[in-house]
């Protein structure tokens, strides 16, 4: 029996230090949160060039090898250390969730927590025709939100002390992403690339929804995660790709397995599974995509069940004046079992930043096996 879910959610939340959901974030990241398009530190956020294509911009860059549209906000710190260039930007969260807000106890639950990330991108010295890239993305999930994660409601996905987690998120790990990618240009309009993550993300889905403009106000997972962009934390992934002027190509293998209860420690890599994934931006203002991939026993406790996961995404972007940005995120999201009906999911998130005050709202419907 599959049940649809339909949960929408709106918020008006304003970066200032009195408010505690975000207070976190404004006093770890300030220059993230308020420049936007500016540069920090004697250098602008152009100063990096993707790290993948010579020649494209830094802003084009989602998680793993995803792209997003060149007019995207960057909202990094941008530093140089040496010869190298330094990018570091990341999110807090200091908040109170309920999900049983009537006190009905039926399910749901209540929490203080903070889920948090950083980034930090490095590149070396690039020659004429391409170079290298390194990236490494951690989470402190694991002290601050428990092995069982936070609360919400309807969320499925992953185990803690051997049981499914229901109407909770699990925490990300504390290597979330460690990766080194190089690429090499093939003259003005087309390039090749390849990318190595331990822990990495496969060419599966859109950007990973922490790292989209879209979604920045809010910490929490979209119910339809996995069935969209939960393959973000993979411990084994490598993955080619090429560009021809604004269309993309990549594939990977790697480890379908989704990572243990153990959050502080390393997985055994598998490279079990494929996926292949189609980009492309016809605009500044646009960047799209469709995937489709096999997951070889994603779920520890159903470890003879494959998965089928084909994706589609629309993420629009456009700046509304100096410091204020619009972007608004739509996904689709289907999982295929042999002997069982698909699930669909979707997903739309918008967000409008003007300096330290937002304007969020998320929309969703997923089907679940009951």
């Amino acid at each position: 029996m599959i049940k649809g879910l339909f949960r929408p959610a709106a918020r008006l939340r304003f970066r200032l230090p009195a408010i505690g959901v975000l207070a976190a974030a404004a006093i770890v990241f300030p220059p993230a949160l308020t420049a936007q398009h500016e540069g920090h530190m004697g250098m602008t956020p152009k100063a990096m060039t993707s790290a993948l294509f010579m020649g494209l911009p830094m802003s084009r860059e989602g998680s793993g090898t995803s792209w997003l549209p060149d007019s995207a906000p960057v909202l990094a710190w941008h530093a140089a250390a040496g010869s190298w260039s330094l990018m570091i930007h990341g999110g807090a969260f200091l908040r109170y969730t309920s999900q049983d807000a009537g006190q009905v106890g039926l399910r749901g639950g209540d929490k203080f927590d903070a889920p948090n990330w950083v980034m930090i991108m490095a590149q070396p010295p690039r020659g004429e025709k391409g170079g290298f890239s390194f990236r490494g993305m951690f989470s402190l999930d694991r002290l601050t939100e428990g092995g069982g994660g936070y609360p919400l409601l309807f969320q499925t996905g992953e185990s803690w002390q051997g049981e499914a987690l229901v109407d909770r998120q699990h925490p990300h790990d504390l290597f979330s992403e460690l990766s080194v990618s190089y690429g090499r240009s093939l003259g003005p309009d087309a390039g090749i690339f390849l990318y190595f993550g331990f822990p990495g993300e496969p060419a599966l889905g859109p950007p990973a929804f922490m790292h989209r403009p879209s979604s920045l106000s809010n910490p929490d997972a979209p119910l339809g995660h996995h069935l969209q962009d939960s393959t973000h934390i993979t411990f084994g992934v490598l993955t080619g790709g090429a560009r021809y002027k604004q269309l993309k190509f990549d594939a990977s293998v790697f480890t379908g397995r989704e990572p243990d209860e153990n959050r502080f420690g390393f997985d055994r890599p598998r490279f079990d599974s494929w996926s292949a994934r189609l980009s492309l931006n016809p605009s500044d203002h646009v960047a799209l995509q469709v995937s489709h991939g096999f997951l070889r026993s994603p779920e520890a406790l159903e470890p003879d069940v494959d998965v089928r996961r084909t994706t589609a995404s629309l993420i629009m972007s456009r700046p509304l004046r100096k410091g204020a940005d619009w972007t608004t995120t739509l996904v689709w999201g289907v999982n295929t079992v042999s002997d069982r009906p698909a699930t669909h999911s979707l997903l739309a998130d918008s967000e409008a930043q003007f300096g330290r005050a937002s304007v969020y709202a998320r929309v969703e419907f997923v089907q679940r096996q009951a």
